[in-house]
């Protein structure tokens, strides 16, 4: 009897339900390889309404409010945004007054109650303060919300949100978008998303915006300055909104006519575009890149100034097919990068080849004449695939933050693209492609996400090792279908560089 007593304790002990855990800290970051401390955990953002009021010249401090709703993904004690503008007035949380401190980038808020796991919380920042700043090739930081002749703009990618807009500041956490704007009367603002309303009192004009679909912190664009605004209607169910500095409408309102033709281009290769409204954002500004924000891509005079307009298409074909390539399907981590620039560099470089504007000096080294088939470029990228593995890190595992956006990400991403359609057949990579931006829609992936889906639509279980030696591997496979091709070995002095921290299409 003792003995069936004793079991019966047992059972009980072990069967008895776990005693949830006491509130804690949300970690200080959201658990990213390369950037330990972007983003932040405790916590998932449902949507944020920011609320910005800007001076009258363009170098004037911006300040706002942002009013985020989250769900907790455990208890909180306390939580951390990521912030590194110039000031913070209050922090309100769910209706009471909350204490908060800054470190660094980070903001630490303590709420005045625990917030219980899984439970929706609110919480303002109010008063806080950003200050637009002139590029500068020395300092990456100034083209998080920069100044140009006609106004301001935001580039935040990767883990530039933060100096603009207090957050949780990593594409792994996506959520929607309100934007409101207060600024001098003759002034235009633009943002993410449908335009909802706007009106003009007392000297200043306000403008609502909503980007309903979710969106990482790295895509948002909010503009404010000498703009016009041109509606170009419905294009197959989607709005067309281009955004040009006043001085350069009338150059560079026609360069970006191949909207439409890039629109069916893209959609008959990815299938149907996953936001409501998609244009151009010109800035008067010599940035260097261009950069894929949420259905208003940025894009500077550079590429036709210094290039022409055989390259300002390709790079207009680049950003847009970041929308369903980065945007809409965004990185879990930033060692996923490649997802986004491979898949890019894959479709400006296939468009490229079927309008005759295969890129020169496409892999950045001197000995580069251009290519006339895609064949001929691969073969060449293929060449550097030990080089850029030693220089940079494989495709899928960048060696620091400073190589996150080297050509390896690029043109090594592509080249993975590439190999895989070697690999299945063109049919089943088509097939794939189209797959991955309808499965994981809204979503952040891994790279082994998309392994493993190439691997369930193509019906052919080796494709798994087969990338995870493309994308992880020190040393460059070989290429399906080419055995005659050869990489270069590894050289003791890099061979290749970026112009600043960034590559020029982002």
């Amino acid at each position: 009897m003792k003995r069936v007593l004793l079991s019966a304790a047992m059972f009980l002990l072990f069967a008895a339900p776990a005693v949830a855990a006491g509130p804690s800290p949300g970690a200080p970051g959201i658990g990213d390889p390369l950037f330990p401390t972007l983003g932040n955990g405790g916590y998932d953002v449902q949507h944020y309404d920011v609320d910005v009021r800007y001076g009258k010249a363009f170098t004037d401090p911006v300040e706002g409010t942002v009013t985020i709703l989250a769900r907790a993904t455990q208890a909180l004690s306390r939580f951390n945004l990521d912030f590194a503008g110039r000031s913070v007035g209050g922090v309100v949380v769910n209706g009471a007054p909350a204490q908060w401190r800054r470190e660094g980038s980070e903001l630490i808020i303590t709420p005045r109650k625990a917030i219980k796991d899984r439970a929706l919380f609110v919480v303002t920042v109010s008063k806080y303060v950003a200050v637009p700043t002139v590029p500068n090739d020395d300092d990456p930081t100034s083209t998080a919300l920069f100044v140009h002749p006609s106004g301001t703009a935001t580039a935040p990618q990767p883990d530039l949100a933060r100096y603009f807009l207090p957050s949780n500041d990593h594409p792994r956490d996506k959520a929607s978008f309100d934007f409101r704007f207060d600024v001098p009367a003759g002034q235009t603002a633009v943002a993410n998303g449908v335009p909802l309303a706007k009106w003009t009192s007392g000297g200043r004009t306000h403008s609502v915006f909503v980007q309903r679909q979710p969106m990482a912190t790295e895509l948002i664009q909010m503009a404010v300055g000498d703009y016009d605004v041109t509606n170009e209607g419905f294009h197959n169910g989607v709005l067309l909104r281009e955004v040009t500095a006043k001085p350069l409408t009338a150059q560079y309102l026609p360069l970006l006519d191949p909207t439409r033709s890039q629109l069916d281009w893209m959609r008959a290769r990815a299938g149907a575009y996953p936001f409501d409204l998609y244009g151009s954002l010109v800035v008067d500004a010599g940035l260097g890149f261009a950069l894929e924000t949420q259905t208003l891509e940025l894009i500077d005079t550079f590429w036709y100034e210094d290039y022409g307009k055989g390259t300002w298409d390709a790079t207009l074909l680049h950003e847009m097919s970041h929308m369903w390539f980065g945007d809409s399907v965004a990185p879990y981590s930033w060692s996923d990068l490649w997802l986004n620039e491979g898949h890019a560099s894959w479709y400006e470089f296939t468009w490229g080849e079927e309008n005759g504007v295969l890129e020169e000096d496409t892999t950045g080294y001197p000995d580069d004449q251009g290519y006339a088939t895609l064949d001929e470029l691969m073969k060449a990228v293929y060449a550097h695939g030990d080089e850029w593995r030693a220089e940079s890190g494989p495709v899928a595992a960048p060696s620091s933050p400073d190589e996150l956006f080297a050509y390896q990400r690029y043109h090594g991403g592509a080249l993975v693209l590439y190999a895989l359609r070697q690999k299945v057949g063109n049919a089943a990579f088509l097939r794939i492609e189209r797959a991955y931006p309808e499965r994981f829609r809204d979503r952040s992936v891994t790279t082994d996400d998309f392994i493993a889906l190439a691997a369930q639509v193509s019906g052919r279980p080796d494709v798994v090792p087969f990338l995870r030696e493309w994308v992880y591997g020190t040393k460059t496979p070989p290429m399906p279908g080419h055995p005659d091709w050869t990489v270069n070995a590894p050289s003791t002095q890099r061979t290749a560089t970026i112009p600043g921290r960034r590559a020029p299409r982002r």
